[in-house]
């Protein structure tokens, strides 16, 4: 009997979990699908272009709901198919491939009959909708909730430095502590000028030694201008375990820290990854820390030594402190914010043409994953801000069918003074939609194989 009341208990917890993950993803993407075709929507109707219709997903044969105000060309509807949303131009060829339309003689409130500028405006109207959109939501937050910093003092595994760093004497693992003997506050944006103009910087080194740090007179303009110069060290906490992965098959725990891969200690991720990249695909002993117990879990990484888990994020780990700010001060953190997730998301994507990288592609599974099991608001704030910025990144990407192929394609009308034949943008609208299915089916196979197979 318990062990049916267990199981029982263990399904409901399962079930709620997936709802709620489930409610907040279904929440963000209509969100942003609302939000993207409205840019395109407003563009539209801003240059006269007729709308035939407006939907929140896709609706292949039928639609869930759908409705025409009166005096309106216009019809507003939801379609069954959550794969995004669009809207019908008239005169255009998009995904609804209305050959019918394109074949009768061009009109004054069409798409195809106005100037390449309007038309330009009208397709990445969708992609200044979402970053804006990102933007907006990082201020709310910076406005609502505050925006938390980490005092370096608080950060107990030290920072990361560059080799140029290095050179003027810092070491991975110093805590900052002063710079001619005021603290140095991460909370002032001008801290790390601060600390390169200074005389003398003091910093706790191995947890136990004050080292002065005498700064060169040119410290400042010695660093190179992209230079990050220094980062915190993330201490391996275990955020969220993945299904099916060699984390979970050694056991792993939320909340779990890793100390130690096999005789190799691992005070930050930043020795984690070369650690289990040593070992390969063979069982390795994992030191953790749960609670206040230190144990031992045996591990097997995979080829390109990864665990398959989620590492819990600087604020998450350290003590913070937090800035309220006005309504007029928080939109430059959400600027700031909105900028510096798409400079770090741009950037991440060449691990996506590696072998792992590729394997770590996932659909809506994954993506449903990132939010957390209980309804917490910044948290969905966040996420949907994220997932904004990834969908006018994604969307802006030159490929056919997507709203980047169509403004490659009027680029190329505005420098060749030639527009590309109606038959030629069907082709390349069938071959981008094809891509895309195709790409569509191989991230969500990803996501069945790991939580099934794997």
């Amino acid at each position: 009997m318990s062990f049916v009341f267990l199981s029982f208990c263990l399904y409901k917890y399962i079930m709620e979990t997936f709802l709620i993950k489930a409610v907040q993803l279904i929440a963000a993407l209509s969100l942003l699908v609302i939000i993207h075709e409205l840019g395109h929507f407003m563009w539209a109707r801003l240059f006269k272009i007729r709308v035939e219709k407006f939907y929140i997903f896709f609706n292949p044969w039928f639609s869930l709901l759908k409705w025409k105000p009166k005096n309106s060309e216009t019809t507003y509807g939801i379609g069954w198919l959550p794969l995004g949303g669009y809207v019908k131009i008239a005169g255009m060829i998009d995904e609804s491939m209305d050959k019918e339309q394109m074949a009768q003689e061009p009109q004054p409130w069409e798409f195809r009959t106005k100037p390449a500028w309007q038309r330009l405006l009208v397709m990445t109207g969708g992609v200044l909708n979402n970053f804006i959109l990102a933007i907006l939501i990082y201020a709310g937050i910076a406005w609502y909730w505050g925006e938390k910093t980490i005092p370096y003092q608080n950060a107990y595994e030290g920072m990361d430095f560059t080799p140029a760093a290095q050179s003027l004497g810092f070491r991975s693992g110093d805590i900052l502590l002063t710079a001619d003997g005021k603290t140095i506050d991460s909370r002032d944006r001008s801290a790390l000028f601060k600390m390169l103009d200074a005389k003398e910087v003091k910093v706790l080194r191995n947890h136990r030694d004050t080292v002065t740090l005498r700064m060169p007179a040119n410290a400042v303009t010695s660093l190179p201008e992209k230079d990050p110069f220094m980062a915190y060290r993330v201490p391996v906490f275990v955020k969220q375990v993945m299904p099916g992965e060699p984390a979970e098959k050694a056991g792993l725990e939320v909340g779990d820290r890793i100390i130690a891969v096999g005789d190799s200690l691992t005070p930050s991720y930043t020795e984690l990854a070369p650690a289990l990249a040593a070992y390969g695909a063979t069982e390795v002993p994992l030191t953790l820390l749960r609670a206040s117990d230190t144990i031992t879990a045996l591990a097997t990484p995979t080829e390109g030594g990864k665990l398959g888990f989620g590492l819990m994020m600087p604020l998450e780990v350290f003590e913070c402190d937090t800035t309220q700010y006005g309504l007029i001060g928080s939109i430059p953190v959400g600027i700031s914010n909105g900028t510096n997730m798409l400079t770090t998301y741009v950037g991440s994507l060449k691990h996506v043409f590696t072998k792992e990288g590729a394997e770590s592609i996932g659909g809506f599974g994954a993506i449903g994953n990132m939010f957390p099991p209980q309804w917490d608001w910044r948290t969905f704030w966040e996420m949907t801000a994220f997932l904004s910025i990834i969908l006018a990144f994604m969307n802006i990407i030159p490929i056919p069918a997507l709203d980047g192929g169509h403004v490659a394609f009027l680029l190329w009308e505005v420098v060749t003074r030639r527009k590309p034949s109606d038959k030629f943008l069907e082709y390349a609208q069938m071959a981008g939609m094809l891509l895309l299915f195709a790409l569509l089916i191989y991230a969500n196979s990803n996501d069945i194989y790991r939580f099934f197979i794997k």
